[in-house]
């Protein structure tokens, strides 16, 4: 009788094993002349070695199918087992699933546009107005990439910049102080990765999310890097970040150039970045627009609204700007010549 031993690596554990051991105790009855023991993440198995190769290559592809779709159903093991597609190999057309095992997909044209970009180009520019769900495809992209093995690890950042309000001096340690500007992105990748596994991968630094402040000097290969909300970053911060890029990596920069949150002074590097490199071949820049927004439809209404009041008020300004007198044509007098006789 031969032993072997099969070791989880990718995994989620409480996926793989079902609520109460159900899918496992269903896959001991679809082998019943093998003896199967599971302890954690290691499967052991005892039995006819050609009937073990055949279960171990199935508990491969069941592996695979957990850590794409974050889900099995008992539908999904009996499918694999009998060589047929699962349910959702069948209806693939999303960029990955989230816990809940409900599929990813982009929902409107420029959110497709940003999909094929990914595939063609290394570097995209992805900006439109809040909600167009322009950084949640991003991650979407990169958990895909990195689920298939395609890229070594995620790097998500954005600059710790204010919506105009001051925060102070925040309490704790550097991710204590950094992780309340991060939150957005922290909040996409727990509906596309399991927390324990999610945990994991940050406490390995297989994602890592970080300042762009921490990026100088580094030299970021094997990696998807995105970075948020980079209308807030200066022209020197951009060009700093985008030079970072190493072999086999793909970088994805989201902005909103109607949110702003630089002193009046600064020019954002958002804009100048996207004028500089509109030509420059590998580079694709994707506009989103109210179309995409994904959020509540009060959403819209509101980027509309403020549209059309930005659009009033940067008419009123040309106006009154056209009605100033040219400072040659002014006649200053002297006060002195103006008493009376």
């Amino acid at each position: 009788m031969t032993e072997k031993h099969i070791v989880l690596e990718d995994v989620d554990l409480v996926i793989f094993y079902g609520v109460n051991n159900v899918n496992i105790q269903m896959i001991k009855a679809l082998y019943p002349k093998l003896r199967i023991v599971a302890r954690g993440n290691i499967i052991k198995v005892m039995g006819d070695e050609e009937e073990m190769c055949a279960f171990e290559e199935n508990i491969a592809a069941i592996e695979k199918h957990c850590v794409k779709y974050n889900s099995l159903k008992e539908e999904d093991i009996l499918a694999i087992i009998k060589g047929r597609k699962t349910q959702k190999e069948c209806t693939e057309n999303a960029i990955v699933y989230s816990v809940n095992g409900k599929p990813i997909t982009a929902r409107s044209e420029n959110q497709q546009k940003l999909v094929r970009a990914y595939e063609s180009d290394d570097m995209i520019f992805a900006i439109g107005p809040a909600g167009s769900g322009k950084t949640y495809t991003s991650i979407a992209l990169a958990v895909k990439a990195l689920k298939n093995k395609e890229i070594r690890k995620i790097i998500l950042s954005r600059p710790a910049v204010e919506a105009g309000e001051k925060l102070g001096f925040l309490p704790g340690d550097m991710k204590d102080k950094i992780d309340p500007y991060l939150q957005p992105l922290y909040d996409a990748l727990q509906d596309m990765i399991p927390a324990t596994k999610l945990q994991e991968m940050m406490e390995q630094n297989i994602i890592q999310i970080a300042p762009l402040a921490f990026m100088r000097g580094r030299t970021l290969n094997d990696a998807v890097v995105i970075l948020d909300e980079a209308q807030n970053t200066t022209t020197a911060q951009i060009k700093m970040f985008l030079t970072r890029m190493g072999t086999n990596t793909k970088m994805i920069i989201t902005g909103d150039m109607t949110q702003i949150d630089l002193p009046p002074s600064q020019r954002s590097g958002l804009v100048e970045a996207v004028s500089v490199l509109k030509n420059v071949n590998g580079v694709t820049c994707i506009r989103m627009d109210k179309k995409d927004i994904v959020r509540h439809k009060l959403v819209t209404r509101i980027v509309e609204a403020y549209e059309r009041y930005d659009k009033k008020n940067e008419a009123v300004r040309k106006h009154s700007i056209s009605r100033q007198p040219n400072e040659e044509t002014l006649i200053f007098t002297d006060p002195t010549s103006m008493r009376d006789n």
